[in-house]
């Protein structure tokens, strides 16, 4: 392969059956600051369509005159302003709970980036609301972590089950067998994951 290609694709493509799966370079992520704003709307689009979470987000940004809130004016708003917008009352809880923590904790995004990976799963997660799934998707895509690896997105394990012809019936054997395979992809296993996710919408 020509050596101009983004190393991520290199490294994956020594994988025989992934190679299957590479059309070219995947699509630059783009960077945005306000981490904790990235994990109220991950919330908000909780088991939602994406047109409907896009509404509800359209809304949520409405209370604050369309813009982007800090996470004190989060904090400060009514639980039943937050209500009036579509939100249950376990997805006020986890929007607030996730403005205090940031708060009280004075976390920012610069602090997140010292972190590395696991400290920053470690870090997040205890805030009620928040899953891992949840930080591994802020990692990926917003932070720019080359190497994290989703093994609980069901997508991820559908893909992965079906390129290398695996036996789900066992789940432990199973995730067992995927993190063989995902070891190979380190140290581009988010690029790995964005491929597979690719994979499944084509």
């Amino acid at each position: 392969m020509p050596d101009f290609l983004p190393d991520y694709q290199l490294h994956l493509s020594q994988d025989r059956r992934f190679r299957k799966i590479i059309t070219g370079p995947l699509t630059d992520r783009v960077k945005r600051k306000n981490f904790a704003l990235r994990l109220i709307q991950a919330i908000i689009n909780q088991q939602l369509s994406n047109k409907v979470a896009d509404i509800i987000y359209g809304r949520f940004l409405a209370i604050y005159n369309g813009k982007e809130p800090t996470v004190a004016q989060v904090a400060a708003t009514p639980a039943m302003v937050l209500r009036s917008i579509g939100l249950s009352n376990a997805k006020v809880s986890y929007v607030h709970n996730v403005a205090n923590f940031v708060i009280t904790e004075k976390l920012t995004d610069g602090k997140l980036q010292k972190m590395d990976d696991e400290a920053v799963i470690a870090c997040l997660t205890r805030i009620k609301g928040v899953g891992r799934w949840t930080v591994e998707m802020l990692m990926m895509f917003h932070l720019h972590r080359d190497d994290v690896f989703a093994m609980d997105d069901l997508i991820i394990q559908q893909m992965v089950a079906k390129l290398y012809k695996l036996d789900i019936s066992n789940r432990k054997d199973f995730r067992e067998k995927m993190k063989k395979i995902s070891d190979k992809w380190s140290p581009y296993r988010t690029h790995a994951c964005r491929y597979l996710w690719q994979w499944k919408d084509q």
